[in-house]
């Protein structure tokens, strides 16, 4: 028997369930891991509330991890038991032990400890796709990255400097604005207080950003459209305030003949090949230097519900972990 979180029902915190799981023998192609960290991330949030939709109950939620191999299953010959892995986006997380498909797990680095990757695999991973797939930032070019001072945030700004982008950084107060410039924001913009579309245009001379990187969703989804320059890309990751109301696409001809796209991590580690290339940029991105991995909040995996609404009360920064 292990320790995990379930949920018998979607709702609020409070439906976060401490109790014991069996786990069992990883099936042929799995590995069993021992978490040492769990990652926290507003996905989990998502899932909890019903706003992603999940097959049955209980459930384990939870999308990111890193420990160590206990057992390997038939066939597996790229994993051995003691080494050290994590993975991203595959739910089931929030536990003490599990059995997950071999290839969904990436070994880590020695340079690498444990909390540090289970705070940056999904966050790091999708600060990878949106600046190197979704729009490949070039020097020079201005992004606007929301939710600047969070944990994808922060790792949007430093990498985007690094990639040469002029980072202008979306945040919910002056003290959130003082973390996105440590993390390489060269402008922000406090949306409490600030027009968002018009202080993005004012710190570009009128021309608009490249491409908005938005996890807030609903709330700012016409100001990310109105912050774009003409060809701007408008990638919407995520909905913190809730799901984007639907749109004609007709709008996006006026405003500039505007790029739309809705990326989930999901696509972007649907197989091992394209996994390992997320993951291996991340890792060089990490030990380089280029990017530095904020761990602000730790919690005991039991304490989950009083950080999931830390996490909704946005009184987060940077990245939290749960500690199995």
């Amino acid at each position: 028997m292990t320790k995990a979180i379930r949920i018998h029902e979607t709702g609020g915190p409070e439906v976060l369930k401490y109790e014991d799981v069996e786990v069992g023998d990883p099936a042929a192609g799995e590995i069993r891991i021992r978490q040492t960290a769990c990652g926290l991330n507003f996905i989990d949030v998502y899932l909890r509330t019903g706003l992603y939709p999940l097959d049955n109950f209980p459930e384990i939620i939870g999308m990111e991890a890193a420990g160590v191999v206990e057992a390997v299953g038939a066939g597996v010959t790229d994993k051995k038991v003691g080494d050290r892995v994590a993975y991203p986006m595959f739910k089931g997380a929030y536990t003490q032990a599990r059995n997950i498909p071999a290839w969904k797990a990436v070994h880590l680095p020695d340079a690498i400890d444990d909390q540090t990757a289970a705070a940056m695999m999904l966050k790091g991973m999708t600060a990878h796709y949106l600046l190197h797939r979704t729009y490949p930032v070039q020097p020079g070019d201005p992004i606007l990255v929301y939710a600047a001072a969070g944990g994808v945030g922060q790792i949007l700004c430093q990498w985007g400097k690094a990639l040469g982008a002029t980072v202008i950084g979306c945040v919910g107060s002056d003290a959130k604005a003082d973390i996105a410039k440590a993390a390489g924001a060269a402008h922000t913009i406090n949306y409490s207080k600030e027009d968002i579309a018009q202080k993005a245009k004012e710190y570009t001379g009128g021309e608009g950003v490249a491409a908005a990187y938005d996890s807030v969703g609903k709330a700012t989804f016409m100001a990310s459209l109105d912050s774009l320059r003409p060809f701007g890309v408008l990638a919407t990751y995520g909905n913190a305030s809730g799901p984007v109301d639907p749109i004609s696409p007709a709008i996006l001809g006026p405003k500039g003949s505007l790029y739309l796209t809705r990326p989930t991590l999901a696509t972007h580690t649907r197989n091992p090949e394209i996994l390992a290339e997320g993951a291996n940029a991340l890792f060089e991105a990490v030990t380089s230097g280029k990017v530095k991995i904020n761990i602000n909040q730790t919690y005991p995996l039991a304490d989950v519900a009083q950080a999931h609404i830390d996490l909704e009360a946005r009184k987060t920064t940077g990245s939290t972990i749960l500690i199995p």
